[in-house]
């Protein structure tokens, strides 16, 4: 493995390229500085943020290099198998392995047709939540995360892309 490639809006997703690249002792870039650092089809793992269920940044860092895994940081739980398999369809990655990871939200970090987009949500889906008196443990936890955000973001949640890399000998 080369690298660790990321695209990050709020920074959850760099926090986990910087945590991932740590752990694995493999070098971090932004998709933009990967441009200037990496050669076109160098092996990487790629991190982008979700929104409205696409990554983004992968489409170009696919065209760009040969990504053999993906981690997908979103507002919803670790190791979310559903959104797993919607991502899996979606971008057709049945041998690429694909990994979802809790990262958090903060209002204050977005900007333009992203906070228009997110506020709107807090607005409905956060309110409806904090309102519902049988809320499940997930639900509680998107409740906080609309109404007064939070980091998420946890090394341990890495264990899994780690345990990947270490059996693939990458």
């Amino acid at each position: 493995m080369d690298a660790i490639v990321y695209t990050s809006n709020t920074g959850f997703t760099a926090h986990y390229a910087q945590l991932l690249g740590e752990r694995a002792q493999l070098p971090v870039y932004s998709l933009e500085e990967a441009k200037s650092h990496l050669e076109k089809g160098a092996d990487i793992i790629y991190l982008g943020w979700l929104m409205a269920g696409q990554i983004k940044g992968y489409n170009q860092a696919a065209r760009l290099y040969q990504v053999n895994a993906v981690c997908a940081v979103g507002m919803g739980r670790s190791h979310n198998t559903k959104i797993q398999q919607e991502l899996q369809e979606r971008y057709h990655l049945n041998s690429t392995p694909i990994f979802v990871l809790q990262g958090g939200f903060n209002m204050d970090k977005l900007s333009g047709i992203h906070k228009f987009m997110m506020t709107t949500m807090k607005n409905t889906v956060g309110e409806k939540l904090e309102q519902k008196s049988d809320k499940t443990p997930e639900e509680a936890e998107m409740a906080q995360l609309f109404m007064h955000g939070g980091d998420l973001v946890k090394s341990e949640n890495l264990d899994p892309v780690l345990a990947w890399l270490e059996e693939n000998g990458k």
